[in-house]
């Protein structure tokens, strides 16, 4: 506890981020007031235009500032290609690989009933209607290497076989348990040329 209750109040906001405890909310806190004032009204500014204009793809469920992603107005992305991952997070380890050139589906999260994720939470009626419109030849499960990633890799590789798409599984580069925004750039890069056809 400090002297200025704003201080406080700035030290237990930063506390939401991940993996920021008391110790490391109070540095940043004080380097921002004391250090870099202009840094701090930069990320409150920010971060609060990205809260008023930051919303989800209508198409693929990514982060967007408008109805359609950046990706998926691109039309210079194979839209043959669709890369089914669990976040945003893994979009941008994906795209940092720069070995994808593909669209993708967000799910934002996996099955896992447990925690109150089943089909429904998953945006799958928006995933068939992607698939129903035909372009789609291949669907990449990128779901992350655990038991939830891989009984959701299951439940997608039923639903493309209902519209003969073909499905694929990120080659076992990535380690067993590892969340994929977690993963350097070229182990993703090996497993997405090195992907493989997905047993049903």
């Amino acid at each position: 506890m400090s002297s200025s209750p704003a201080l406080d109040a700035l030290i237990e906001a930063l506390k939401c981020l991940p993996g920021v405890g008391q110790k490391s909310a109070q540095r940043m806190a004080l380097h921002l007031i004391e250090r870099d004032q202009a840094g701090a009204r930069r990320l409150a500014d920010a971060t609060s235009n990205a809260l008023d204009k930051v919303s989800h793809c209508q198409r693929c469920r990514n982060f967007a500032d408008s109805e359609m992603c950046e990706i998926c107005a691109n039309d210079q992305r194979d839209n043959k290609l669709l890369c089914v991952v669990e976040s945003p997070a893994d979009v941008l380890a994906i795209e940092t690989s720069g070995a994808y050139q593909g669209l993708y589906f967000v799910l934002l999260g996996r099955l896992s009933p447990l925690d109150g994720f089943g089909p429904e939470q998953l945006g799958l009626e928006v995933l068939e209607t992607l698939l129903d419109e035909g372009h789609v030849k291949e669907v990449i499960l990128a779901t992350s290497a655990t038991i939830e990633g891989d009984i959701t890799a299951q439940f997608i590789a039923d639903i493309a076989h209902k519209y003969d798409a073909q499905t694929t599984r990120l080659a076992r580069g990535i380690p067993l348990g590892g969340e994929l925004e977690y993963v350097d750039s070229g182990t993703l890069s090996r497993a997405l040329s090195g992907r493989q056809q997905y047993q049903t």
